[in-house]
């Protein structure tokens, strides 16, 4: 069994159950999620200038640990995540390698004024975790509406796909394994 460690990025974010979160990916995924406080200052990935963080050099340092009998690592930071040519994203992976990440900021119901919502935010990560381990195996962006490998540039494109694989990304996801 491929296993998996989620890793919280710079702090722990907020109002998020890594429990839960780890389960729901389990469900849907043959992995095992285990979870790992690592002492992470990623202030070195911060462009003052935007107030954000660049993914692509989170990704980079999640490279560096290495840790034994674990086939991917997935970063989960309370921090806003942008790459240059991008205003923001909600996450960034390595395609079929190692390495993801993703942002709860913008996931939040408050950051677009409307009222705290858990099972809304735990539905976006849970999407977002999917989306990005997708890419590790080897998975791009689905044009099939009802799938998590569907591209979200807003907020409401994660509300509207589901969590989980169509019949193709989850075919692929199942011959791996």
């Amino acid at each position: 069994m491929h296993n998996i460690r989620l890793i919280p990025l710079g702090a722990r974010p907020r109002d998020v159950s890594f429990d839960q979160l780890c389960r729901d990916i389990e469900m849907i995924i043959p992995v095992r999620i285990t979870q790992q406080d690592l002492p992470s200052d990623i202030d070195f990935a911060l462009d003052a200038s935007r107030k954000q963080y660049h993914s692509t050099e989170l990704l980079a340092r999640l490279l560096m640990t290495n840790p034994e009998g674990v086939h991917k690592i997935v970063g989960i930071t309370p921090y806003d995540l942008f790459v240059p040519v991008l205003t923001f994203v909600f996450g960034q992976a390595q395609l079929n390698n190692r390495a993801a990440v993703f942002s709860t900021f913008r996931l939040h119901n408050e950051f677009y004024g409307l009222p705290h919502s858990s099972e809304q935010l735990d539905s976006r990560c849970l999407k977002e975790a999917l989306h990005e381990i997708g890419h590790t195996y080897g998975l791009r962006h689905c044009i099939e509406r009802p799938c998590v490998m569907n591209s979200s540039t807003y907020v409401e494109d994660i509300d509207l796909k589901p969590a989980d694989f169509c019949l193709t990304c989850r075919a692929h996801i199942q011959s791996l394994f």
